[in-house]
């Protein structure tokens, strides 16, 4: 069986527990929740039952452990997470508002999450795909270096590139974004942006012109539109397909396109229809949503069947 790999920042998330709530503003935050992009996306992998792997690093702190501890539980490949002594674990605070908006203060610059160098990585499989998330690569310029050269190994390896912008403008500050993610782009297989970040990587004011623009790569294979509310598209140079989402009662919206991007992954590995393989990221994308935390919906192989009977 194959593996999916991933390289990123491993972090714990303080979260404001009700809406509307201002960072700025005094008032009670809940956590540590393990988090990080890149972890949530993983642990999901492994939830669904598939080999994963990251490779980042944390503090010999409690919140490691806390990060540290999850992964290992749901099977996630730690081998190469750095525990550095005598520094502190990434954290994220985060408060939502009831227009779906978020806001973020982010410390992650100069902790273990940007520490992780290149290095040989020696996978127990065939490693199918080696995931990035745009977040890992706006967080550190030498982080992004190394990323962007274990991409280059895992590619050697014979691995398909996916790639999530994830683009976070707390991290982005002023840089160009293309300048940050032109060599992931170069190489990636499977785009999984949304629609914002889709028009913004392209430079097209539309999603037909920006889906005809990045086509002309000749590597990408697929690009998973994820539309939120309005389900996703899957795109192929011989055409799209869209979905809807399954209707849950939301809880915490956190996390819930990384978990996307993971059963699409999932499906592409067990070699289902690509309308398929968004089937399932849509149902593990809306269990995510169903409890509160970044990674605390009941997402397992079962569950997402039981989702997936229902209409979309």
């Amino acid at each position: 069986m194959g593996e999916i790999w991933t390289k990123g920042e491993i972090l714990v998330e303080i979260m404001r527990p009700r809406v509307n709530m201002q960072l700025y503003d005094k008032g009670e935050f809940i956590g540590p929740f393990p988090s990080g992009a890149p972890a949530i996306f993983i642990d999901t992998v492994a939830r669904l039952g598939h080999s994963a792997g990251i490779i980042g690093g944390v503090g010999d702190d409690d919140f490691g452990k806390c990060v540290l501890d999850r992964l290992k539980r749901d099977g996630v490949n730690v081998d190469y997470v750095l525990e550095v002594p005598g520094r502190s674990t990434a954290v994220a605070f985060v408060t939502y508002f009831d227009d779906g908006s978020r806001k973020f203060i982010f410390h992650i610059d100069g902790t273990p999450a940007v520490m992780a160098k290149t290095q040989e990585i020696k996978t127990k499989g065939k490693p199918d795909f080696f995931h990035i998330m745009g977040c890992s690569l706006m967080a550190n310029r030498d982080f992004c270096n190394s990323i962007i050269e274990t991409m280059k190994q895992f590619v050697r390896k014979g691995a398909k590139v996916s790639f999530d912008p994830n683009i976070r403008p707390e991290l982005l500050g002023s840089r160009d974004i293309n300048e940050i993610i032109g060599p992931v782009m170069a190489n990636c297989s499977v785009l999984l942006p949304g629609v914002e970040e889709l028009l913004l990587i392209s430079g097209e004011k539309n999603i037909d012109d920006a889906v005809e623009k990045l086509f002309q790569n000749p590597v990408l294979e697929v690009i998973a539109l994820k539309r939120g509310k309005n389900g996703s598209t899957v795109f192929e140079r011989k055409g799209k397909s869209d979905l809807g989402v399954y209707e849950i009662v939301p809880v915490d919206p956190t996390g819930a396109g990384d978990c996307f991007d993971a059963g699409f992954l999932c499906g592409m590995m067990e070699s289902r229809p690509l309308v398929e393989c968004a089937k399932i990221a849509s149902a593990a994308a809306a269990l995510n949503t169903a409890a509160f935390g970044p990674m605390e919906g009941d997402i397992n192989p079962d569950s997402v069947k039981e989702m997936m009977i229902r209409e979309i």
